[in-house]
């Protein structure tokens, strides 16, 4: 049987969560599965991603010149 508690908590510096419940023993193992509404954004939104990595193109003029190079090397 499994039992749950819900609890709503504040997140701490460092990304630290206390949760602490008198139904608690010592001891005892437990999952915690953290739920974060959509109305709180974490961390970088993927699109902040978009040419940061090595090879990737920051705007489509740039990927449209690599592409006429390549095109032009196989000439």
């Amino acid at each position: 049987m499994i039992q749950a508690i819900k609890k709503k908590v504040t997140v701490l510096q460092g990304g630290r969560i206390e949760f602490s419940s008198p139904e608690l023993k010592s001891g005892v193992q437990a999952e915690v599965i953290v739920f974060i509404p959509e109305s709180q954004t974490i961390g970088s939104k993927l699109t902040s991603f978009i040419g940061k990595g090595k090879g990737a193109f920051s705007k489509p003029a740039d990927v449209d010149e690599f592409l006429r190079k390549e095109r032009d090397k196989w000439e």
